[in-house]
């Protein structure tokens, strides 16, 4: 257990702190990392890891970078994207989103939720953690990755490339600094449709794939009373979210049409049942594949990982040790035990939990309504009291 003398230690080490931590947190949206190219802000991160006294800094294949602090036996690891999507439309900024702005102690620009928000915190959390005493037993880890891509596979070849597995995961994604213990899982389809061209003029002598695909798109716009449920994780989800044509010219049948699928799936849901209802729904035809879709994209280093998009639901009792020692820790720092909770987007918590079986919690400041969003937004005093959080855990993990 933790006694009042260190937990007072950390919030005056964390308060003395927080001209840096926040000043910490404002470069690295200042830095582009769209794209998956995350390298300028590693080093970033990089540097203030070296600053801060971490034992090793190191990039690994795929181009994510890795902080270790200590020398214990048991290995926990602090989980943070340090890539973001676009801007989209520039003009519908109402501020420089790398600069940003700061308003009524919220902070706004384009990462500042999803997810350079819990770096700053991670890493001082990990250094303070240190420095007290609480990781004594543990091995540090702060794994700065690219998940806007394709969430989890920088962990999974974390583990499978680089031979580094942690025995505790936290993920940064916005939790409202709460602890969050699960999320639904998803698969990812595409349905392709073939037919033969012919000039616009005379369409009767073509056939038209895009035609094909339109009842198709109807019966799974209409296909989610039938998915399954679940108490904690909620009810499964499906969505055509892009399509492609190939046609010859504007004034031609089009030849070959493609929908794209995301199925968000919960419990006792899985990637062979769910390409099964698409197959069936498709029906027995030879003109028209359903399939999962595979990603082999190469990273900024050059570097594949070759994946099948299969992403697994998990979630963790409310009474589990790990997720207890996250609520626990905020009880201790701030006088009430957590609330726990769920994503309802998807996280790296696919592979650590869902497929490596890894114990995983998610906590992080930041609302997750924002991602995505021109208003992309974190509360600075939460960015600040986060780095308590992380910086007691370790010393509440029961191994």
């Amino acid at each position: 257990m933790t006694d009042q003398q260190t937990i007072d230690q950390i919030k005056s080490r964390v308060e003395a702190q927080r001209g840096e931590i926040i000043q910490f947190l404002k470069e690295l949206c200042a830095i582009p990392s769209y794209d998956s190219q995350i390298r300028e802000v590693g080093e970033r991160c990089e540097a203030e890891m070296k600053k801060l006294g971490f034992d090793e800094v190191w990039w690994d294949s795929m181009g994510n970078v890795v902080g270790r602090i200590g020398d214990g036996p048991t290995k926990l690891l602090y989980d943070s994207h340090i890539d973001t999507v676009g801007v989209g439309n520039p003009d519908e900024w109402q501020w420089d989103p790398f600069t940003g702005k700061e308003e009524d102690g919220i902070f706004y620009a384009r990462g500042a939720c999803d997810e350079k928000n819990s770096t700053p915190g991670m890493i001082y959390g990990l250094a303070l953690a240190k420095e007290l005493g609480l990781l004594d037993g543990f091995t540090g880890y702060y794994f700065g990755n690219m998940e806007e891509r394709n969430d989890g596979v920088a962990c999974h070849s974390l583990v499978e490339t680089e031979g580094l597995k942690p025995d505790f995961v936290v993920i940064g994604e916005p939790t409202k600094m709460q602890v969050y213990r699960g999320h639904k899982g998803r698969v990812e389809f595409k349905i392709v449709a073939k037919g033969r061209s012919a000039h616009a003029a005379s369409n009767f002598l073509g056939d038209n794939a895009i035609y094909k695909l339109v009842p198709i798109i109807d019966r799974i716009s209409n296909l989610e009373p039938e998915l399954g449920d679940h108490d904690f994780l909620g009810h499964g989800r499906i969505t055509v979210t892009h399509m492609e044509v190939k046609t010859p010219s504007l004034n031609a049948v089009p030849d070959e049409a493609t929908i794209y699928i995301d199925r968000r799936v919960t419990f006792g849901e899985t990637a062979e049942g769910e390409l099964q209802r698409l197959r069936d729904l498709v029906g027995d035809r030879n003109d028209i594949t359903v399939e999962i879709l595979h990603d082999a994209e190469e990273s900024y280093t050059g570097f594949v990982f070759p994946v099948d998009k299969i992403y697994p639901a998990w979630a963790y009792d409310e009474d589990h040790p790990f997720v207890q020692a996250g609520v626990e820790a905020g009880r201790l720092l701030w006088g009430e035990p957590l609330p726990t909770g769920k994503w309802d987007f998807s996280t790296n918590g696919i592979y650590w939990a869902g497929k490596a079986g890894i114990p995983s919690i998610g906590f992080g400041p930041g609302d997750e309504i924002h991602a995505h969003t021109v208003l992309d937004q974190v509360p600075l005093d939460d960015v600040v009291r986060s780095t308590e959080w992380y910086a007691l855990l370790p010393g509440l993990i029961q191994r």
